[in-house]
């Protein structure tokens, strides 16, 4: 499978993701696809298979300075893997606020901007969401990560 396949598999399983997560949080196949982790365990798998598939290009470069990683990224199956981890976790991470926010009473539509921020620039989003949801629940709340 080319480099392209993956991005565009891995692309659109996300934005699907995602889409599902925004649009339709509570829908049944929402719940299997997305809130039960499947598809950020798909691209995790994904990203899985890049590393051991690439491990031995991962040989230069590295994450010392940001020349080393300039170096890393300069591979271009290297940053399909670099965005493959992003697409998971951001996934996760939305996926998350949703079950937190559910649990804490936050409503959906203030929720709605965390996500979207979540979705296009990760750790925006959380830290907004994190924001509303120390505010909303009076305390910082570690246990419950």
């Amino acid at each position: 499978m080319t480099a392209d396949v993956l991005f565009s598999w891995a692309n659109n399983a996300a934005l699907i993701g995602w889409l599902l997560l925004i649009i339709v949080p509570s829908w049944k196949f929402t719940k299997k696809l997305v809130q039960a982790c499947v598809i950020p365990i798909l691209l995790s798998g994904v990203y899985l298979f890049l590393i051991v598939t690439h491990f031995t290009e991962m040989q230069e470069g590295g994450f010392g300075s940001l020349e080393q990683l300039e170096i890393l990224f300069a591979n271009r199956n290297l940053i399909l893997l670099g965005w493959v981890h992003y697409l998971a976790f951001d996934l996760w991470i939305g996926t998350w606020e949703y079950n937190d926010a559910v649990k804490h009473g936050i409503n959906r539509w203030v929720l709605l901007p965390c996500q979207i921020l979540t979705f296009l620039a990760g750790p925006v989003g959380l830290l907004l969401y994190l924001t509303i949801r120390n505010i909303k629940t009076q305390k910082f709340d570690h246990d419950n990560f």
